[in-house]
């Protein structure tokens, strides 16, 4: 039996992070109710992000140029490199402005039980970075989830056989359990002032 167009919608919708069919069935009346104002716009806003928007080749940021705006500015320091778990992180440090080197978004965690490895992540990416370019430090600002501990430890000793490169990690004031664009902004900074080196 075909889905109906409504229930479609409606399932689209609910894929969305945090929404369940509750708020998607929300969601669907509130934009079909007045197209013109609601839905027309939405269905313009989503084919210009689908035709512009693309994923920068350095860093993984999104942008709508290759290298991304960050990649591309030569004032921003480019021996540091801030490795994060998700755009949403880098977006959390460009807001609060007290960094100003260049990112590298890995595109998730490590996690066995969702068969994520190192190969779905940037971690190679990272590598090719650091051999070519002069880069004295990673910092590595990942949750600090069980995943994004782990994360951090494969990375770190990946990266032990560059010996030139401090290897350093968010220190106090992130919580266990804690994930990046959550924190507050004095949380965040107190933690990104107090890194440490791992290895």
């Amino acid at each position: 039996m075909q889905q109906s167009p409504i229930d479609k919608l409606i399932n689209d919708i609910s894929k969305l992070p945090g929404l369940g069919r509750r708020s998607a069935q929300r969601i669907a009346l509130f934009l079909l109710k007045n197209k013109d104002k609601n839905l027309s716009p939405l269905i313009d806003s989503l084919n210009e992000s689908y035709n512009k928007i693309i994923e920068c080749e350095k860093c993984g940021n999104i942008d709508t140029q290759n290298p991304c705006n960050i990649c591309s500015n030569h004032k921003r320091d480019e021996t540091t490199i801030c490795v994060l778990e998700d755009v949403s992180d880098l977006w959390t440090f460009e807001k609060i402005g007290f960094y100003f080197g260049l990112y590298h978004v890995l595109g998730g965690s490590l996690s066995a039980i969702q068969g994520i490895g190192t190969d779905e992540l940037r971690v190679q990416n990272l590598i090719d970075r650091i051999k070519n370019h002069n880069v004295n430090e990673i910092i590595l600002a990942l949750s600090t989830t069980m995943e994004g501990q782990t994360t951090s430890f494969v990375i770190a000793d990946k990266l032990q056989k560059f010996k030139n490169i401090q290897v350093t990690r968010l220190a106090q004031g992130v919580p266990m359990g804690g994930e990046v664009h959550y924190l507050d902004e004095n949380t965040l900074n107190t933690a990104f002032q107090s890194r440490k080196k791992i290895t």
